[in-house]
Formats: C-alpha cells, sequence, structure tokens
C-alpha cells in the first residue's frame, strides 16, 4: 500500500543509488558544465515526476490531492542530493538558485498576475453553450492569444466557455480543444503570443517576422475548427436526447456584457512587463555595455537581472491592484479561488528541479542531433516541447540552426537563420506544446480550472490520445505542406 513512509524509503533508496551513479561521472568529468558529464540517467527524477502527474491522480487520487507538493519536492531531492554529493554544494547551489530565481520565479509570477487579472473580468448575459456559440469563442480565444499572450488569453475565455457549457454533461472535449487552439496555437503570431518567441525576438528576430507563420495558423485553426464542429454536434445531439438543454428564459434574455473591465487594464500592465523586461535590456543601467552582460543582484553566483526584477514587480503590483479594485461578488461569479494556480505552483517547482539535467544534456548535445532539415527541426523542437520547457528547448534549436552556416535568411546574435528553419523551430515549439499538459504554461492551469468547475477532465495519459489522435495527424500535414 502506497504511504508517506513507502515513499520515504523509496526515495532515500533512490537518493543512495543515484548518489553512486553521479560521482562517478562528476570525479571523471570535473566539469561545471555538467551536461558534459552528467549520464543520460540523470534525468530519471524528471521522468518518475511526469509519471506521478500521469499516474497517482488515476490510482490514488485522494493522496495525490493531498501530497502534491511532498511528491515534487521528493523527485527534486532525489536528483538534487546526488548532484550535490558529486558535483559539490557550489555547483548544487548555482543550479537550484539559477532554476528558481531565472526560472521558476517569473514563470509563477507571470501566471499568477494573469490568473489574477483574468480572474477579475466575467462575461455576464445569456450565452447558451451550443456548437456555434463554442466555436465563437475558441476563436475569439485563438486570435486573442498572439496579443494578449496564450496565458492571457486562456485566462480570460476558459471561465466564459465553461459557464456557458455548464447546461451539459460531456465538457471535457470543449477544454480539450481550448487547449489546442487557445493556449498554444493561437499565440504563434508575436513573440508576446508564447515564450519561445520572445525569445527569438530578444535575439533579433524582428517583432512582426513570426505573422509569416499566418497561414501554418489559419490551416491548423481550420482544421481543428471542423473536427471540433464535428465531434460536438455528436455530443450535443446525445445532450438534447438525455433531455438536457440550456436553461435560457427567451422571454427574460439576459443582455451580454461584461463586469469587472477595468481589470483589462491589469490585463495589459502584465504584458506590458513581459515586453518592458526585453526593451530596456539596451539601457546602460540594465546591461553593462563592455561585456553585454546583463546588471542585476548577485546571489550566491548567480545574477538576478534588474529588468527581471522589474517585471516581477509590475505583474505583482498588477494583481495587488487587480484584487483591491475588483469587487468580491465578481470574483465569486467567476468562482475564482487560488487553488489552480497554487496546483501549478506545487508541481512545476518540481518539474523544474528535476528538468535541470535534461535540459544541460539538451543544451550540450543538441547541435550533435544531426538536424539539417525543416521537417527535423519541426519535430524535434516540437517533441522536446511537449514534456520540456518549450522556451529553452527553441532557444537550444535556434542556436542550432544558427551555426548551420547559412549564407540567406535571418541574421540573428546566434548566427544567420534559414527562413524555413526558423519557421520549423517557431511553429514546434509553439504548436507541441499542445501535445500534453505540462507542454505550455496554460495547459495545466486551464485543466485545474476546468476541474474546479467540475468538468471530468482527461488524465495526463487520456489526454494524450487525445492529441495523438488529433494533433499528429495535423503536424504531419504541417510538414508536407510547409516543413517537407
Amino acid at each position: 500500500m502506497l504511504n508517506k513512509t513507502s515513499l520515504k524509503i523509496f526515495g532515500a533508496a533512490a537518493i543512495m543509488i543515484l548518489c553512486t551513479g553521479l560521482m562517478s561521472f562528476a570525479e571523471e568529468g570535473g566539469h561545471v558544465e555538467i551536461g558534459e558529464t552528467l549520464p543520460i540517467w540523470s534525468i530519471i527524477p524528471f521522468v518518475g515526476m511526469l509519471l506521478s502527474i500521469a499516474i497517482f491522480p488515476l490510482v490514488k487520487p485522494e493522496f495525490w490531492e493531498h501530497n502534491q507538493l511532498k511528491v515534487a519536492l521528493l523527485w527534486a531531492l532525489i536528483f538534487l542530493v546526488p548532484f550535490g554529493i558529486a558535483y559539490g554544494g557550489h555547483v548544487l547551489t548555482f543550479y537550484v538558485l539559477e532554476t528558481v530565481l531565472l526560472d521558476y520565479l517569473p514563470f509563477i509570477v507571470l501566471l499568477f498576475g494573469l490568473f489574477v487579472a483574468a480572474g477579475g473580468i466575467v462575461l455576464k448575459g445569456s450565452i447558451a453553450g451550443t456548437t456555434k456559440t463554442n466555436v465563437v469563442m475558441l476563436l475569439i480565444g485563438a486570435l486573442l492569444a498572439s496579443w494578449v499572450g496564450t496565458t492571457g488569453a486562456a485566462m480570460l475565455m476558459i471561465r466564459p466557455i465553461l459557464r456557458a457549457n455548464e447546461w451539459r454533461e460531456k465538457r471535457a472535449h470543449t477544454v480539450v480543444f481550448f487547449i489546442f487552439m487557445v493556449a498554444n496555437i493561437g499565440g504563434c503570431l508575436t513573440p508576446v503570443g508564447d515564450p519561445p518567441l520572445f525569445l527569438g525576438f530578444l535575439r533579433n528576430v524582428p517583432f512582426f517576422w513570426t505573422m509569416r507563420l499566418l497561414p501554418l495558423m489559419v490551416l491548423n485553426i481550420a482544421v481543428l475548427t471542423i473536427v471540433y464542429i464535428i465531434l460536438d454536434k455528436r455530443y450535443i445531439k446525445k445532450e438534447y436526447a438525455a433531455g438536457r438543454k440550456p436553461t435560457i428564459d427567451p422571454n427574460n434574455k439576459e443582455k451580454i456584457h461584461v463586469e469587472g473591465a477595468h481589470n483589462l487594464i491589469f490585463v495589459a500592465m502584465v504584458v506590458g512587463a513581459v515586453v518592458l523586461s526585453g526593451v530596456v535590456k539596451n539601457i546602460p543601467f540594465f546591461m553593462d555595455q563592455a561585456t553585454h552582460e546583463l546588471n542585476g543582484i548577485n546571489i550566491a553566483g548567480v545574477v538576478m537581472p534588474y529588468n527581471s526584477i522589474l517585471e516581477i514587480v509590475i505583474i505583482l503590483i498588477a494583481a495587488f491592484l487587480s484584487m483591491k479594485t475588483t469587487k468580491k461578488e465578481t470574483r465569486e461569479a467567476n468562482k475564482f479561488t487560488f487553488e489552480p494556480i497554487a496546483e501549478v505552483a506545487r508541481l512545476f517547482i518540481g518539474i523544474f528541479l528535476t528538468m535541470i539535467p535534461a535540459l544541460a544534456l539538451l543544451k550540450t548535445h543538441g547541435s550533435a542531433l544531426g538536424i539539417e532539415h525543416p521537417w527535423q527541426f519541426f519535430w524535434m523542437t516540437g517533441a522536446l516541447s511537449s514534456f520540456l520547457d518549450n522556451a529553452p528547448t527553441y532557444l537550444v534549436f535556434l542556436t542550432t540552426a544558427g551555426a548551420m552556416g547559412s549564407t540567406t535568411g535571418l541574421a540573428t546574435t546566434v548566427g544567420t537563420v534559414a527562413t524555413i528553419n526558423l519557421m520549423a523551430v517557431s511553429a514546434g515549439a509553439v504548436f507541441m506544446g499542445a501535445n500534453t499538459y505540462i507542454g505550455n504554461a496554460p495547459n495545466f492551469m486551464v485543466k485545474s480550472i476546468a476541474e474546479e468547475n467540475k468538468v471530468k477532465m482527461p488524465s495526463f495519459f487520456g489526454y494524450m490520445a487525445w492529441s495523438v489522435c488529433i494533433l499528429e495527424p495535423l503536424f504531419l500535414l504541417d510538414t508536407l505542406i510547409f516543413f517537407r
């Protein structure tokens, strides 16, 4: 029987085994660039973290609900303790602080800010969750995603679409397509849309260059819309057959209106803070003009850049003002609680820490993967972005593409990148983040909000079954048309 004691025993045994192996590799390498010396099986805790997210909710739901953070930290310790013993406390401290301060903290603060601000906006009125209405809301969300970010669009639109469909028993498929279209593919047109594209913008990819992905986005959104309509019409017929219909009084329809609209200012503040953090980097206060390194606060060898601190402060101010200026009744109408963002925070600290060896190995050996053709860039970037953070994955393959010695294409800080290869890397990172719940930041949050609203969502593997059956054939079509 699975309990806390057995978890502790398992963790201690795993740490001892990993300790022995990592020490031998560290002694052989003796190099702080850990990707050169880490063995491939150092990613086992990361795999274990993913399997925990996939399996525990199915086999031990009550245990999982109350012990998510403990399980996440256990997997983190299974990697960190042997890593610290093998490489030393200084290296351990550096990588933990680098991950927490430069990756996890900005990530969770951005999600928190958008979650709070968007959670104060309520779309009220007589909206029936019919196929036509759902398609309109999905398309609006997909169009918004490139301009307020996939997370911003997801947080703005998920609650209205859930409320509109409260009368239906089968709602999970709508949330799945919402993740496909709004939380991922819709964010491909500007650097604001998704973090990987913003990293490209910081490396001299012009702001509107990603508009080249418009034909790709139109094709994918159009196909997904058609598939959704076919599926939803089948589901809605079953709803009607079972006697369930939208509970809207035709003689007393409430006019559609927005309550808490002032929170759009705070959403804009959050998105603006992200853009500002990239723009101010060229100002001498934020960057050393001689070394071109970012200025910031040095914490045990890890520099927390001033521009990142500025971004975090602005986002937290926006969240604070949103909470202070929004009526309690408005948030209650949205069924707003902090549990979805708390769940994301608990799980992703484990994901980020156990992901250290996977990203280090990819950074060191990514250029040796033999990738030469656009379809390879598309699928490799996408496959890894499905499970790893898609921002650093994008950067690895952007750098790989820039090192190929292209004489034509786009000049970036990592070299000249052939246009077709840059399109493949960009599309792979953004689109295939939809393959799993952890492929992109808003996916898991949308799932949590839906479950909080009594929607029975697919399990981790259940969701992947949806993505494999619907998205993979679509991505194959993308390959044949755009990336051969």
